[in-house]
């Protein structure tokens, strides 16, 4: 029979998987989630800004490989070996029990006088194992002389988006002022860093239009004007999912409310920017047979922060790349 504390192990295990299982089907089943590719900076966490101040977290889903630019900091850190533990830890635990099987045999030490010298010794011998241990690593750990500290210092620099923060008007949409990020916490990579124009932004806040409208009508063709081929499969396999559950999601009324550029870079021959983009819109899942809303409130928009990435070849027009939520 189990005893009351196995019972209760075994309840709690059950309950934090239970748990886990409706927290993963409610973070599947909500609309969004990070994807896309934001280049060389894929797996690196964006700047944060004041539209988004608290840390992002690196895109979840891509068709970028893994080239292991953050690999060094995922290993296992190597854990400083302990007193009872390594070489000499093996030789103090093989003379401990060949010395308490002794003593119960009634042989070795010559009873518990004999088991406390015994031990005394060992412990003697195992100080000094360990500190020639220690001599010996520190020595084969000394390497030549760090640089200096200041060399490098021009790739460490970063940049600070020049694009205005006073409000601007573009027909009858007011954008809100574009400031640039601190910009920390990117390391120097063969990107470089580039300054983004007043219709650099017009054209951000455009998209975000353009494709939340065109992900609420379904309407592939013009996803494949303003995203690229990779968000497109992405927004294509939610759309279908959707179809294939009877429901439809209708996304209308998007105002932008602020914005911030977090980073603007330049790959070979392709520029990127991230920008944290905080919005409205009437986000609602309904029926598609009888229209009736099953998720969301069609009265009342919703506020959404999320950071979009977008990317264009050779000065040809922006389009998105990579979606994160904040």
């Amino acid at each position: 029979m189990m005893s009351r504390t196995s019972r209760f192990a075994t309840l709690f295990a059950g309950l934090f998987l239970a748990f886990s299982m409706v927290a993963i089907d409610h973070a599947e089943a909500r609309r969004g989630g990070s994807f896309g590719s934001r280049g060389t900076r894929t797996f690196q966490s964006a700047p944060p800004t004041r539209t988004a101040p608290a840390p992002t977290a690196p895109v979840e889903r891509s068709m970028t490989p893994n080239t292991g630019v953050n690999s060094a900091a995922r290993q296992p850190q190597v854990q400083r070996p302990g007193f009872m533990s390594g070489f000499g830890g093996t030789m103090m635990r093989g003379l401990l029990i060949g010395g308490l099987i002794g003593l119960l045999v009634g042989q070795g030490f010559g009873g518990l006088a004999g088991m406390f010298g015994f031990l005394l010794q060992a412990l003697l011998i195992g100080g000094a194992i360990m500190l020639a241990i220690r001599f010996f690593r520190s020595q084969s750990a000394r390497g030549p002389a760090p640089a200096l500290a200041g060399a490098g210092n021009a790739q460490a620099s970063r940049f600070e988006n020049r694009a205005t923060s006073q409000p601007q008007t573009a027909g009858s949409f007011t954008i809100p002022g574009f400031g640039g990020g601190s910009g920390e916490g990117s390391p120097a990579s063969v990107s470089e860093e580039i300054t983004l124009a007043q219709t650099d932004l017009d054209a951000f806040h455009q998209l975000l239009t353009d494709v939340q409208e065109a992900f609420g009508r379904e309407d592939h063709a013009a996803l494949r004007r303003a995203t690229t081929p990779e968000m497109v499969s992405y927004l294509s396999e939610e759309l279908a999912d959707n179809a294939q559950k009877g429901l439809r999601n209708e996304v209308s009324d998007i105002t932008l409310l602020q914005a911030d550029i977090a980073e603007s870079w330049r790959e070979d021959d392709r520029d990127y920017a991230t920008a944290a983009l905080r919005y409205e819109s009437r986000d609602v899942m309904r029926e598609r047979a009888s229209g009736k809303v099953v998720e969301g409130d069609a009265d009342h928009p919703t506020e959404t922060t999320e950071l979009w990435t977008f990317t264009r070849q050779n000065g040809s027009s922006w389009k998105l790349s990579a979606i994160q939520q904040a």
